[in-house]
Formats: C-alpha cells, structure tokens, sequence
C-alpha cells in the first residue's frame, strides 16, 4: 500500500511517521509514504499558497491551483509507477497459458483507476474502524 500526503509541512509529516509503527512498517517495506510539498506548485516568488475567502471576511483558505497541480503530480507519478510494476510482477501459471484476443487492429484504451483522495479536514467524519478497513483496500491513497 502506498501513501500520497500533500501537505504544506512534509518534514514535519515525515519525522513523525518515521518514529512511529508507521515507520517500522516502511522499513519492512509494508507500507511506501511520501509527502508532497504543496508550496512547490505555487508560482509566485515566496511559494504563497493563501488566499482570501470569496467576498471578504475573516480567515483564509488555500488556492486551488497549487493544490491540483499537486494532485495532478502524485497522479502521474502513480501511473508511471504502475506499468514499470506490472512488467516486473510475473503472471500466475494459470494467467501464462491463457492467450488474450485482440479486438480489431488497435489496442483498447487501459482506463486509469481513478484514485482514492482523503481530505483531511475538522468538519469530516470521525476516522473509524469501519473506514480503516475501507481504506485499507485500496493500493494508493492520497491524503490532502
């Protein structure tokens, strides 16, 4: 299973899953964790990624442009990965006899696995057993 954190604080992210169990687990190669820096895809000159709520008012909120240009970032690198782990995974014997037909004379389009995004927010629901377990199903999970 492999974790996607964007975050705007990834040392701190990290230093602390690397002294936890989480840190065992990648060490045991169970678990793969990186953190994003969301102040990376920011495009002024000291890395802002505020911005001011939508008709005034107290508080601040974080530009969407930086946060997607993340996204899109995690996902290529996702679906770069993913053919370079399908060439080195050998078939099941079962899997290796089987010959696939080929449909006309053009290869279908592979459709990309849309990818499971966790915002992480006060207002959300309780983390729980129940989405442990639903979340524990998936192959990468991205965190925001």
């Amino acid at each position: 299973m492999r974790f996607d954190i964007m975050t705007l604080f990834p040392e701190m992210v990290m230093n602390g899953l690397e002294t936890s169990i989480i840190g065992r687990a990648v060490k045991n190669k169970i678990l793969e964790i990186e953190a994003w820096n969301i102040r990376d895809y920011a495009f002024n000159k000291h890395s802002s990624v505020d911005d001011y709520p939508y008709g005034g008012g107290a508080g601040m909120l974080m530009q969407a442009e930086p946060v997607y240009l993340a996204y899109e970032a995690v996902r290529k690198k996702i679906a770069e990965r993913k053919p370079a782990e399908a060439e080195t995974e050998e078939p099941a014997e079962a899997e290796q006899l089987e010959e696939k037909p080929v449909i006309g004379s053009e290869e279908e389009p592979v459709k990309e696995k849309k990818l499971r995004v966790v915002y992480l927010s006060p207002q959300g629901d309780v983390f729980s057993q129940g989405m442990a377990e639903e979340l524990a199903n998936e192959e990468d999970l991205v965190l925001l």
